[in-house]
């Protein structure tokens, strides 16, 4: 071979961007060998083989590891599978540094103590399927047990919590809030009497599903009532009492008499559970939902006036 074409190593660092040193490491251990020796045991490469030095650099610098670039070189692999395995990669380590991100940022927020830091952490970088995991555990547990009212079953199974790659504080404390919240066993004791109760519900013959415009009724009327200034027990929450009875009395086919207004009350006593709604409102938080209104005063208004009016 022509001398002329052949490159000292200091000129392929040069050329290349790489050190004397990594050369010479590369050659050293067959990732790279030189193209010959000179009559003074002097390193030589040709172009080829300063094309696969500028390759190994490449690689090693997107942070493949050696046994892959060995690998590479010697077409054992393909680039496009190791690029595609390479930006998985990367895809996991940037979720990694970005929850850690948004655990630092709660932590500047929050001041936590170092058990809850840790618990932090821990709660943050569960994937998703280990978080769906225990949402449906939750579930299993509670409703479970029980022939409960199929379409809120359905609802609660398919509302999973889906935190994004790059969460907010806010959301980061609310899927730890939450993840809290559906193991503490108070909780899931409330729960189970709600499935119950559906249970016992659906076996006396009730077979309707979600009732979201009875529920938007009694927000409508009753937030109405309460911005005008009228409390339960006067005489102006009578008309409003009588209008949502007619309401829940149509929408389950009963007549609208005093064993409805009883039944109407056990059944908000049953769900009067503020810890429900801040499942949700977690649930919200979490995945970006709008807020919605908080119900809790809402129920509790309908309440007392159904108590007034049955004693």
């Amino acid at each position: 071979m022509d001398d002329d074409t052949l490159f000292t190593i200091g000129e392929v660092a040069e050329r290349t961007g790489l050190t004397v040193k990594a050369i010479r490491f590369y050659a050293d251990r067959d990732i790279v060998a030189p193209t010959t020796l000179n009559p003074a045991g002097h390193r030589r490469y040709d172009t080829a083989a300063l094309a696969r030095l500028e390759l190994v650099r490449t690689l090693r610098t997107l942070g493949i590891d050696l046994a892959t670039v060995r690998r590479v070189l010697a077409r054992e692999t393909s680039m496009t599978e190791v690029a595609a395995t390479h930006a998985d990669a990367l895809d996991v380590e940037i979720r990694t540094l970005r929850v850690r991100r948004a655990v630092l940022r709660a932590v500047a927020a929050r001041e936590p103590t170092p058990p809850e830091m840790d618990l932090m952490h821990r709660l943050a970088t569960l994937s998703a399927a280990e978080r769906h995991r225990l949402i449906q555990d939750f579930v299993d547990d509670t409703f479970g047990r029980y022939a409960a009212n199929p379409a809120m079953v359905d609802l609660v199974r398919a509302a999973m919590p889906d935190l994004p790659d790059d969460p907010t504080p806010d959301q980061l404390a609310a899927w730890m809030e939450l993840a809290e919240l559906v193991q503490d066993s108070d909780f899931r004791d409330a729960v189970r009497r709600m499935a119950e109760y559906q249970a016992r519900e659906r076996a006396a013959g009730d077979t309707t599903g979600l009732h979201h415009d009875l529920t938007e009724a009694v927000r409508t009327q009753i937030g109405a009532a309460v911005t005008a200034g009228i409390t339960p027990g006067s005489a102006a929450a009578i008309p409003v009492l009588d209008a949502l009875t007619a309401r829940y009395a149509s929408t389950f086919g009963r007549p609208d008499d005093p064993p409805l207004r009883h039944w109407i009350l056990e059944r908000l006593e049953v769900a009067d559970d503020p810890r429900v709604q801040r499942y949700w409102r977690l649930l919200g938080i979490v995945n970006g939902w709008p807020e919605q209104p908080d119900m809790t005063p809402v129920f509790t208004w309908f309440a007392q006036v159904l108590r007034a009016a049955t004693t």
